[in-house]
C-alpha cells in the first residue's frame, strides 16, 4: 500500500484559494500519456520501413530503439534537476516543445535522406519525451490523495496503452502505404523510388510536430495548481545523498529497468515465437496480427486496474500481477503448441498496472527529492534495451522457447519489490542503518 508521504509536495491553487477539484488538469496531462505512447510506437513502423528504404542491416535499423532508450538514461537525471528548478508545468511545456522540434527534424533528415540525422532527430524526439515522463508521472501522483496515487498514474498510464494501440494504424496507412510495394521489392529498388519512401515520413511527423506543439501552448495558458516543495529534513547526510538515500526508491529504480526490459523483451520476440514449429508454425504477417492482444491487454488492465488499486493495497496488487506474470511465463515454458502461445500473450494484461504502481510506489514519501526521484526511475527504462539483449544471448545458447526464462525472473523481481521493497521509513532512519 502507498502509504501517506511524509513531506509530501503541497498543492494549492494558483490564486491560494480553497482546494480545487483536479479533473481538468488530470485531463490534459492524460493526452501526454497517450501521445508518448503513440510517438514511441510509431518506432515500429519507422524500424521496418528504414530498413528498407536505407538498405540497413537489422543491427543499423536497432539503433531506431537505442536512441530512444539512451535518451532515457542520458536525460532523465538532468531533467529531474532542471525540473525541480522551473517547476512541472514548465517542464511539461519545454518537453513538448523539445519532442515537437524532434518531428520537425525528421523533415530535413527525409529531405537530405540521412540516416544519421533521422537517428539525431529521433534522439530528440525521445529527449523531450524523457522530460514529459519527468514532469508529468510525479505530477499526477501529487494531484489528489496519497493513497490514491497508483490509481491515478495506472488510469493515465491507459491511455499511454491506447496510443501504442493506435500508432500502428496510423504509421500503416500514412508513411507504409504510399508506394503499395513490399519492404523486399523497395530494398531492391532505385534509389528514387527509396527516396520517396523516405519523404512519406515527412509530412505524418509535421502533423504530430502541430498537435505537440498546440498541446504545449495549451498547457501553458492551462491554470494548473501549482506545487510547492516540501521543507528539507534536518539531516545533512540524507540532503546530500538525496533520492539515492531512500532504499525503497532504489529498488524501485531496478524494478523500473526489469519490468519495462520483461515487457519490452517479450514484445520484441513474440513474432518469432509464434513462427516456431512447435508453436503456431505461423508467417511473420499472421503472427503480427496477434500483437494489439499484447499491447491491447495493458490496457484493458489499466483501466481495470485503476478501480482496483483503489480497493487493494498497491504493493500487494503489484505482487499478484507479477506473481501471475512469472507463472503464465513459466507455463509457456513447460507447454507447447497454441497453449504456449495464448499464456506468454496473456502477460499482458498483468503488465497493465507495474509500471505506474512502481512508479508512484518508491515516489512515495521522497518529498523534496521526488524530482530527482523521478529522473532515476526514468533513467531506469534503459532496461528495455539491455533485457532484450540478454534474452537474445540466451535464445542462440538454449533456444528462443526457454529463453523467456529472463523475463520470469524479471517478474520475480518485481513479486519481492511489491511486497518487501516498496517499504520504506524516513530517511533518518534508512541513514542510521546504512552506517
Amino acid at each position: 500500500m502507498a502509504t501517506a508521504p511524509a513531506r509530501a509536495p503541497a498543492v494549492s491553487a494558483a490564486t491560494g484559494a480553497a482546494p480545487q477539484s483536479y479533473l481538468a488538469p488530470l485531463s490534459i496531462l492524460t493526452s501526454l500519456f497517450f501521445m508518448w505512447g503513440f510517438l514511441t510506437c510509431l518506432n515500429d513502423i519507422l524500424i521496418p520501413h528504414l530498413k528498407a528504404a536505407f538498405s540497413l542491416t537489422y543491427t543499423q535499423a536497432s539503433f531506431i530503439q537505442v536512441c530512444f532508450f539512451a535518451a532515457y538514461f542520458f536525460v532523465s537525471l538532468p531533467a529531474g534537476v532542471f525540473v525541480q528548478k522551473i517547476g512541472y508545468q514548465r517542464g511539461i511545456v519545454i518537453g513538448l516543445l523539445v519532442a515537437a522540434t524532434g518531428c520537425l527534424l525528421l523533415y530535413p533528415a527525409a529531405a537530405v535522406r540521412s540516416y544519421g540525422l533521422f537517428l539525431g532527430a529521433l534522439f530528440t524526439l525521445a529527449a523531450g519525451i524523457t522530460v514529459l515522463q519527468v514532469s508529468a508521472n510525479p505530477y499526477v501522483t501529487i494531484l489528489g490523495r496519497p493513497e490514491t496515487a497508483s490509481a491515478r498514474l495506472t488510469f493515465t498510464q491507459a491511455f499511454n496503452s491506447f496510443g501504442t494501440i493506435l500508432a500502428p494504424f496510423f504509421g500503416g496507412y500514412f508513411i507504409l502505404s504510399g508506394s503499395g510495394r513490399s519492404a523486399a521489392d523497395l530494398a531492391s529498388g532505385s534509389p528514387a523510388d527509396r527516396a520517396a519512401e523516405v519523404s512519406s515520413v515527412q509530412v505524418p511527423y509535421l502533423c504530430l510536430a502541430a498537435t505537440l506543439g498546440v498541446i504545449a501552448v495549451a498547457m501553458a495558458l492551462f491554470k494548473l495548481p501549482k506545487v510547492e516543495a516540501a521543507a528539507a529534513d534536518g539531516d545533512g547526510g540524507a540532503r546530500r545523498l538525496g533520492a539515492w538515500s531512500h532504499r525503497h526508491l532504489v529498488l524501485g529504480a531496478v524494478a523500473i529497468f526489469v519490468y519495462v526490459g520483461g515487457e519490452v523483451s517479450i514484445g520484441s520476440y513474440l513474432v518469432n515465437f509464434m513462427g516456431l514449429p512447435e508453436i503456431a508454425g505461423m508467417t511473420a504477417a499472421q503472427a503480427s496480427q496477434y500483437l494489439p492482444l499484447y499491447w491491447g491487454g495493458a490496457m484493458v488492465g489499466r483501466f481495470a486496474g485503476s478501480y482496483l488499486l483503489a480497493q487493494i493495497r498497491p504493493g500487494v496488487l503489484l505482487a499478484i500481477n507479477a506473481g501471475v506474470a512469472s507463472s503464465l511465463v513459466v507455463l509457456s515454458l513447460l507447454l507447447g503448441g497454441p497453449a504456449a502461445m495464448w499464456t506468454i500473450l496473456a502477460v499482458g494484461l498483468f503488465n497493465s498496472i507495474m509500471f505506474p504502481t512502481i512508479f508512484s510506489l518508491a515516489l512515495d514519501g521522497l518529498g523534496p527529492d521526488t524530482e530527482q526521484g523521478s529522473g532515476i526511475l526514468c533513467m531506469a527504462i534503459v532496461g528495455g534495451a539491455v533485457v532484450p539483449l540478454i534474452h537474445a544471448s540466451l535464445a542462440d545458447h538454449i533456444g528462443l522457447h526457454l529463453a523467456f526464462i529472463a523475463p520470469a525472473l524479471c517478474y520475480l523481481y518485481i513479486v519481492y519489490y511489491g511486497l518487501k521493497g516498496s517499504r520504506h521509513a524516513p530517511a533518518r532512519a534508512q541513514m542510521a542503518s546504512a552506517a
